[in-house]
């Protein structure tokens, strides 16, 4: 079973960060998947990987069943992780022939598109338009025929076609470029730019996890979106360091806050912009829950 862990686990913690968009859970959910392993492993010769996916991709699915029954204090975002994480470089080579690049199947917007989806649907998609398994792999992987497996997909598809036609991330150049004009108009308080560079109809997300002020619900549009910069700078000021890095396979904004007035303020974030053909910010999510920082190394306040 060493060996066996040695040849799948990182794999199967990247599948299952898609799966579950949380590396906490992934991590979780991949020690439960030894756990039945160590008790019940097929006692046959056929390949241990088949069995490993269908025991992992049935726990996520109970894990994404679970999340939506408890419900979630505002908008739920997944879990920043750095780019060279293996939650995300954990499947090898880096790239298939999928319809989704890894990369892309790790952005905020790629992984809150998966929430659209049945966790019936999400396994098969992942499975055949991010891991290229063709039909017969799918059907051994999920414990499905393959007439379930075409038919799952079929409607996975249907489900994805908003963010296949509108939603899909901008190169990392141009986002880069973006990320680093607002994140100086940010800081100068520059609102004419921060109007340039946002569409008419921005939505800013905020996931704060219950554990810290955080809007619950999204700010829609550009004036919203501007009067909530000029709030939150009012009140906090600008942030004490910040960087860009790569994360989820795109550049992300990682700052530190100074210490605010009420115990529930936030005193980290990690932001991420998703930026239309244009090259104006779209979306913006922005990530202050600290359990889901715990993977991001931050500078001194």
């Amino acid at each position: 079973m060493a060996a066996h862990f040695e040849a799948n686990a990182r794999f199967l913690r990247a599948l299952l960060y898609r799966m579950t968009g949380s590396a906490s859970d992934a991590d979780d959910l991949l020690q439960q998947t030894f756990e039945r392993a160590l008790a019940r492993a097929p006692s046959d010769d056929r390949p241990m990987r088949p069995w490993l996916v269908r025991v992992a991709t049935n726990l996520a699915k109970d894990a994404l069943r679970a999340r939506r029954a408890r419900g979630y204090p505002g908008v739920w975002l997944p879990e920043p992780v750095p780019n060279d994480d293996d939650a995300v470089l954990g499947i090898e080579p880096p790239d298939t022939e999928g319809r989704y690049e890894l990369f892309e199947s790790v952005s905020f917007a790629f992984l809150l598109a998966l929430e659209a989806l049945t966790p019936n649907q999400r396994a098969v998609l992942l499975l055949r338009d991010v891991l290229a398994y063709d039909v017969a792999e799918t059907a051994e992987a999920l414990g499905l025929s393959a007439a379930n497996v075409k038919v799952i997909h079929h409607r996975a598809r249907a489900a994805m076609t908003e963010y296949d036609t509108s939603q899909r991330p901008l190169g990392s150049d141009a986002a880069h470029a973006v990320l680093r004009e607002f994140l100086a108009a940010l800081a100068a308080g520059d609102a004419a730019t921060l109007e340039r560079l946002m569409r008419v109809d921005v939505r800013l997300i905020n996931d704060g996890g219950g554990e810290v002020f955080a809007g619950r619900r999204p700010v829609v549009g550009r004036a919203k979106a501007l009067i909530f910069f000029r709030k939150v700078a009012a009140l906090r000021g600008a942030p004490r360091w910040a960087e860009i890095r790569e994360l989820n396979g795109s550049p992300a904004l990682v700052a530190t806050l100074g210490e605010g007035r009420h115990t529930k303020d936030a005193r980290r974030l990690v932001a991420f912009l998703r930026v239309d053909a244009e090259g104006r910010i779209a979306e913006s999510y922005w990530v202050v829950a600290p359990r889901k920082l715990a993977r991001v190394e931050f500078g001194a306040a």
